[in-house]
């Protein structure tokens, strides 16, 4: 055979196997994109509060701010998709909207009861869960604060109110809708306590001259990337975003923008 014919043959050859990727690429992001951003746009869920955080986000005048925000807005971005925030006050929320076709990514803490309702990719931050105290109280460690009559407050259906339920016998725990609603109450006097990360009770007890924050640990709270029951494809596309995300430096960047330029990102 000559070899300009096998020459020839050879470029035939490698232009159909060029054009075959080409078309075969497209497929597969269309594929991805029908199932994590079915409505053409990338739906966020996010929890507003003034806590801040590497889970909260916060309602600004220009929209929204937050380390999900960010992240958001960056996976939207490599998809070629725009971003729209679907907005709820706690992650208790967001874990009841996961079957209901409402959100498509999102970023709160994991526990085994959530495991049933979202697939979770990679955990990034790992927080040490507490309690803060009203002002005047004589309740100074988890000894004095588990007793009769005590009133402890919490995110209604959070991982954390689950721990404090679990980890006090006879103080009463209630759970409320917002952050908000929770400190009028602890500033006012009406609770006794208030469980929730130390990071953001630490902010809190700043706010609230008088207020102390224990220095025991009742719980671990891990937090991580999630995604709908069966998203298969989407799991996958988020795990790699978050892998990449934290060794590319958008993970360290997104906490530098949202106040938490001296919080280390944690991970199991």
């Amino acid at each position: 055979m000559p070899k300009s014919f096998q020459s020839k043959s050879f470029q035939s050859a490698l232009a159909g196997l060029v054009l075959a990727a080409a078309v075969a690429m497209p497929a597969l992001a269309d594929g991805l994109k029908d199932e994590i951003a079915p409505t053409g746009k990338l739906r966020v869920a996010i929890a507003i509060s003034p806590a801040g955080g590497a889970f909260w986000s916060t309602k600004t005048e220009a929209g929204y701010a937050g380390v999900p925000v960010d992240l958001g807005k960056e996976m939207a971005t490599q998809l070629g998709v725009s971003v729209e925030y679907v907005v709820h006050q706690n992650s208790g929320q967001i874990t009841d909207a996961a079957s209901k076709g409402t959100w498509d990514v999102t970023w709160l803490p994991r526990d085994p009861e959530r495991e049933t309702k979202m697939m979770f990719g990679p955990i990034y931050e790992v927080a040490d869960a507490t309690y803060i105290v009203k002002a005047g109280s004589s309740v100074t460690n988890f000894a004095s604060l588990d007793q009769p009559g005590i009133k402890i407050a919490a995110v209604n259906a959070t991982t954390t109110m689950r721990g404090a339920i679990a980890h006090l016998k006879n103080a009463k725990v209630t759970g409320y809708q917002t952050y908000d609603e929770i400190f009028g109450l602890l500033k006012s006097g009406e609770i006794d306590a208030f469980a929730l990360s130390r990071d953001q009770l630490n902010k809190m007890a700043q706010k609230i001259p008088g207020t102390k924050v224990l220095d025991e640990t009742f719980k671990k709270t891990v937090t991580a990337i999630a995604v709908p029951l069966g998203h298969n494809q989407s799991l996958a596309f988020v795990t790699k975003f978050m892998t990449d995300a934290t060794t590319n430096g958008a993970l360290r960047k997104a906490y530098d923008n949202n106040g938490l330029k001296d919080t280390p990102i944690r991970t199991e």
